[in-house]
């Protein structure tokens, strides 16, 4: 019964066409590996897209098999989508002409929960499999499991502590928040984590353990890079900084650990910084780097890159003796770790959540404490120094999980739901 062919629909919060994070690369990514597996009948993507028309609820077809949704949310507190009619109108209908035997989610956001409950009331047969890629159910805050304002930390909801967050609402409304989406994973048949991280801090959240396993996110089957050529006396001592520039992400923590440098040591090292979208984030952010970047490209120790496409980063990486990731919130499993991973790159990275999960200090990498600058700027500057010790490192690093073994990961969790 095993080998009986699945239809699969995968749904993701964008597409990669026109957003580039690791959600919806992860989802996509995982969609084409579906379509190469013996099994698997045909395969599907969905995507939400903002076409610049507004919300319109209109699914159009984007590719052969591939669909964007003009859906949007209007209600982020309880997560509801913006174009209610469309749910049981244009997006039942298309469940109804694909016949999926399995709706493979990756997100929410953008979409709303509601298209849950649809997907069971135009077939209860349908299995609904998501992939939880942060803590957006637990945190009101953009599922950072940050606090507003202070970026201090939270390891779990509370009522109270929330409302503090966001005043407007009451500890009840928090109460009614979490009914609510629990509400809608009722109709989600197996939740997937992609680190054993996420996983815990929603069975304490209320999911119950069985409900939810640990799957990581596949990587491109590739052999890793050669080390990056050394000059006469030269020492690893190329950082690379790679992904979204946000409050979140670390960046200032780094460019302050440089400043923290005497000149002479900061000098023996370079940053590359691969960055996108500094310009989506509040005034006062765009400033702070800017202050702390421009001296530094000045003295030549930060070279400011820019944004790059998927198909660069193997050639951005080979540049670099170490990625770094500094973020100041948990993360769950930064997809950048597995690329420096297959490049055979290691890593520098904050020493919390799915970082310090992926990787393990002193053997493929190093954790430094999240936020602390002073500590940044000596583990930098040790690494700086490394020559013999980096191949170390290299050499303890494992390959990642590819795109087809995490397609043929999830192939036997959905036998198991379809078989038992």
């Amino acid at each position: 019964m095993t080998n009986t062919p699945h239809r699969i629909l995968v749904m993701a919060h964008a597409h990669p066409d026109f957003s580039l994070g690791g959600g919806e690369i992860a989802a996509y990514n995982l969609y084409k590996a579906y379509r190469q597996q013996p099994s698997v009948e045909e395969a599907w993507f969905l995507a939400r897209a903002d076409c610049g028309r507004g919300v319109t609820g209109a699914i159009s077809l984007r590719r052969p098999n591939e669909y964007l949704w003009e859906q949007a949310v209007h209600d982020w507190h309880l997560m509801k989508a913006a174009h209610q009619e469309s749910l049981t109108t244009w997006f039942a209908d298309l469940i109804r002409a694909l016949k999926p035997t399995v709706v493979h989610t990756h997100h929410y956001a953008h979409l709303g929960l509601e298209y849950l409950r649809v997907i069971k009331q135009v077939d209860p047969s349908i299995r609904i499999m998501m992939t939880l890629h942060e803590y957006m159910a637990i945190c009101r805050n953009n599922g950072q499991m940050i606090k507003t304002g202070s970026f201090k930390l939270c390891s779990r909801e509370s009522y109270d502590e929330c409302r503090q967050c966001f005043p407007q609402q009451t500890a009840e409304d928090f109460w009614l928040r979490k009914h609510y989406f629990m509400s809608h994973f009722k109709f989600v048949d197996q939740f997937v984590a992609p680190s054993e991280f996420l996983r815990q801090r929603y069975i304490e959240w209320g999911l119950a353990p069985e409900r939810i396993v640990v799957i990581e996110n596949g990587q491109s089957d590739e052999p890793p890079l050669p080390p990056r050529p050394l000059a006469e006396g030269e020492t690893r001592n190329r950082f690379g900084f790679f992904g979204q520039i946000s409050p979140y992400k670390g960046l200032d923590v780094l460019l302050q650990a440089l400043h923290e440098l005497p000149k002479a040591e900061r000098k023996k090292i370079v940053l590359e910084v691969h960055g996108a979208n500094l310009d989506w984030h509040p005034k006062e952010f765009q400033d702070k780097i800017i202050e702390l970047r421009d001296p530094l490209v000045k003295q030549g120790v930060v070279q400011w890159v820019g944004p790059y496409q998927p198909h660069e980063l193997r050639r951005r990486m080979a540049g670099v003796d170490w990625v770094v990731v500094p973020s100041i919130w948990w993360e769950n499993s930064p997809m950048v770790i597995q690329e420096a991973f297959v490049c055979g790159r290691p890593l520098l990275v904050s020493d919390i959540g799915g970082m310090a999960e992926k990787v393990r200090d002193g053997i493929d990498g190093i954790h430094v404490p999240a936020g602390n600058v002073l500590s940044w700027s000596k583990s930098l500057q040790q690494a700086a120094r490394m020559t013999d010790a980096w191949k170390t490192f290299q050499d303890g690093i494992r390959q990642p999980l590819t795109y087809a073994g995490c397609a043929e990961a999830h192939m036997q969790l959905i036998n198991t739901l379809a078989f038992g």
